[in-house]
């Protein structure tokens, strides 16, 4: 039975010891830092990958104090920023729908009528016969294979987008509200699913609709989450009851739905994630750019999309939207140099 080593000292050492690297004169202590083993006297260096491809990777499994102790960890435990922050904020970053691939195809899947259902037959035939176009059939699977959307679509098959409105919670119980947009008929043939997993469906209107108003509802959204944060963050300077204060709010026009949800959350700085601040700073950047390109100025929709971008750049994109309070109360969050 081969087993596996733990420690990359011991590597080293035994490296060291097959007068592979360092020769036989006495070495100095190791350290481990940026990927590599390094060795102060004489000084010697050599990386992971290079250890690892040249030993014979034969141990002992089982040793005790093969874990780094906490005080000497230098990234667990650390706020650090995601490497592509900067563009998830300023809209550069390319997500899978952005990429555009040479001899890339468009697909497009025959939904059946209910969960459930076996296909009994299908006239694949005027499909077949378009240039470009590819029918892909698999038991019950349905689907074509096009060059462009147009092309999918003239073979027959159809798309439709369902945005959601809602929480990680509604996802798992089936209680989602879908904003849909495509061609009434795809919307109408998916509805017995769709129904299913939601309690509340809308249909919007074509293609890019649902997206619009998906886009707009974050946005306000986010502005009422940062300005909550503000207001939460301001009373408790002035030494307010942040649970009277959150009281006084639920009963005038103070009141929102994000009090609701995130008000006890952003004073008891329990940030698990629903939505995250990362989402939250996309999707102000999508109504940024909706609103760019109809010539409007939203200076709160801005302004909540800089609190929201601050966060991820500071490494707190991971927490849940109610963490923008991390930024508006005193005393609590740091932030870089």
């Amino acid at each position: 039975m081969i087993q596996i080593p733990y420690d990359i000292f011991d590597l080293f050492q035994s490296y060291r010891k097959a007068d592979q690297v360092v020769g036989d004169s006495a070495g100095g202590g190791l350290t481990v830092a940026n990927g590599c083993v390094l060795q102060s006297a004489p000084p010697r260096k050599i990386g992971f990958g290079e250890l690892a491809a040249k030993l014979d990777w034969v141990g002992i499994v089982g040793r005790e104090g093969l874990a780094t102790p906490a005080t000497e960890w230098q990234a667990a435990g650390t706020s650090l920023p995601k490497i592509n922050a900067r563009e998830l904020v300023n809209g550069r970053h390319k997500y899978t729908s952005d990429h555009k691939l040479p001899g890339m195809l468009y697909g497009r899947v025959l939904r059946p009528p209910s969960f459930g259902a076996k296909l009994v037959s299908v006239d694949t035939t005027r499909a077949s016969k378009i240039a470009g176009v590819t029918v892909v059939r698999d038991g019950d699977f349905v689907g074509v294979a096009a060059s462009d959307e147009q092309k999918a679509e003239k073979a027959g098959a159809q798309s439709l987008e369902a945005c959601m409105a809602s929480s990680i919670t509604q996802a798992r119980q089936g209680t989602l509200y879908l904003m849909c947009g495509g061609r009434p008929e795809a919307f109408e043939r998916a509805r017995l699913v769709l129904v299913k997993l939601s309690n509340a469906l809308r249909y919007i209107g074509t293609s890019g609709k649902a997206a619009q108003v998906k886009a707009l509802v974050n946005m306000v959204m986010n502005i009422n989450t940062a300005g909550l944060a503000e207001g939460l963050g301001l009373g408790e300077a002035l030494g307010l009851d942040l649970t009277m204060l959150r009281e006084v709010f639920s009963q005038t026009g103070a009141d929102s739905r994000v009090l609701r949800t995130d008000g006890e959350d952003m004073q008891k700085r329990d940030h698990e994630c629903f939505f995250s601040a990362a989402h939250a700073a996309k999707d102000s950047g999508i109504a940024f750019k909706l609103a760019q390109a109809q010539g409007l100025n939203l200076p709160l929709a801005v302004a909540a999309k800089k609190q929201f971008g601050r966060m991820v750049v500071e490494g707190l994109g991971e927490l849940d939207k109610s963490g923008v309070a991390e930024l508006t109360f005193k005393g609590r969050h740091q932030g870089k140099a």
